[in-house]
This record gives C-alpha cells, structure tokens and sequence, in this order.
C-alpha cells in the first residue's frame, strides 16, 4: 500500500512523503530541517526510512533542508541538470550538497525507487527548470503539480492519469490584484510561469479528472492572496457546474501550511 503525507504546503516550505511497502521517499525539503524532523517524530517514522528525494524546482521553499538531509543522511537527490545547478547557487543551503548524492533525471524518462516508478515531466514556472512528478506504484497513480504558470497539455495528461492528485491552488484573482503586492510581483504571479489561480486549477479538475480519480489535495495556497475555504468553495463550485459532486465522485482537501497531514492509504 502506498501512503501519502505532506509535511507543509506553501511559501514558507514544501515537502511531501511518498511511503510504500519496499521504500519511501520525499519530493522536495523546503521545510527547515528542525521541523522536518519533529514532523517524522509525530508520524513515528525514522528519517533513516527516506531512500530519495525529488526535487520539483530549486527555489528557496523547496530546497532549503537539503543539504542537511541529503549529506548527514547520505539520501540521494534526483533532479533535473537544469535545477541542480539551480541548487549551487542557492544561498538558501546552509551546506552545499554533495557530489556523491547528486542523480540526474530527464524529463519524461521514469525512475525507479524500490516498488515505486517516478517520472518527472515539465511545468513551466520562472525557476531554473521546473517538473511535476507521476509516481505509480502498483495498480495506484500519485501526481504532484505546484508551481505551474499556466496549463499545459502534458499536464492535461498526468492529471486525467492520476488517482491521486495534489495540485497548486496559489490564489484568488481578486485577492491577488486588489491585495498589498507590487504591480511587478502581481505580474509574476499572473504570468504563464508563476502560479495557478483557484479558478484555474477548479478548471483543469473539472475538464480532465477522469472517473478514477479518487482524492485531490489543492497545495501551495498563498498566506496573503488565498484563503483555504475560498480556495474549496472555487473548486467545489466550478466542478458542479461540471457536473461533478465533491465528496461523491472524489474528494477534495487543503493541504496545511506549517502541519503535517494526517497519514493517507492509497488504495
């Protein structure tokens, strides 16, 4: 059975933990190693668990605990060429990484983790490079997406595959454009490399889930331009303008900034 948990969800740190029968491992640790670990505390697991991390991108909210994890744990890191030169110039890295844990991966090319098969496929956002992750362990189809500036049809794709899904759900439009931002963030935010809107993402659920999609978590939500019940009310009105019942046909989460989730079965 593969498990699911998020260990924080936005700009102040992301990382999410994939566990199966034979391995477990993290996509992204922009969490600070402190709290990471009184996270794996709670959960009862052993940091010695975790086998390797994926890397989405290399901003500073998804990196920032790797240098300790990967080089005092010895876990090696998968990402693109693009992202882990990305990585080197972070100042955000309170130690470099390691050669040793280095891996490169190729875009559309799978990895394979113990019982778990990891594709990374591109999302475009203005980072060194950008990927989303397809991760299928046995008949079960996991699929990450955050940081996407605008919908592409390869995401099209790895969402109408998935059972499971976590996807950005960064802000509300008018919240965005009526908040304390600068113009100049405003436009990176609502540029086709930034972030997805609640409607844009209610959208993208709503024209390609599929009947086997079982359980979506919106991830990635601004503190200052989103609000978890508006975020839920979007989707949920725009998916039954689709004919789509939230709670019947799949269910529908907000993923916490600072706390862990609970632990889910994927089935």
């Amino acid at each position: 059975m593969l498990k699911f948990i998020s260990l924080g969800s936005g700009s102040s740190g992301n990382s999410y933990l994939l566990k199966s029968d034979e391995c477990c491992i993290l996509i992204d640790a922009g969490i600070n190693a402190r709290t990471m670990k009184k996270h794996f505390k709670e959960l009862g697991i052993s940091l010695e668990e975790i086998d390797a991390i994926f890397v989405t991108h290399d901003h500073a909210d998804h990196i920032k605990a790797l240098g300790v994890f990967a080089n005092d744990m010895k876990i090696p890191v998968h990402s693109t060429e693009l992202v882990h030169r990305g990585i080197n110039r972070n100042h955000c890295l309170s130690s470099k990484l390691c050669a040793e844990y280095v891996r490169f991966i190729n875009k559309g090319e799978p990895v394979t983790i113990g019982d778990l098969q990891i594709t990374p496929f591109e999302v475009p956002h203005d980072s060194s490079d950008c990927v989303g992750y397809t991760v299928v362990n046995n008949d079960v189809t996991f699929c990450l997406i955050t940081d996407a500036g605008h919908v592409t049809p390869l995401i099209e794709q790895n969402v109408s595959n998935a059972n499971y899904l976590v996807l950005e759900s960064n802000h509300d439009e008018d919240m965005l454009m009526m908040g304390p931002y600068s113009a100049y963030l405003k436009g990176r935010i609502r540029s086709d490399k930034g972030h997805l809107s609640n409607k844009t993402a209610a959208t993208l659920i709503a024209q390609h889930a599929t009947p086997k999609l079982r359980h979506v978590w919106l991830c990635h939500l601004s503190e200052e331009n989103n609000h978890p019940e508006l975020a839920r009310k979007t989707m949920e009105s725009v998916l039954r303008n689709h004919g789509i019942i939230p709670g019947v046909d799949f269910n529908v989460e907000i993923l916490k900034r600072k706390t862990h989730s609970e632990v889910y079965d994927l089935k």
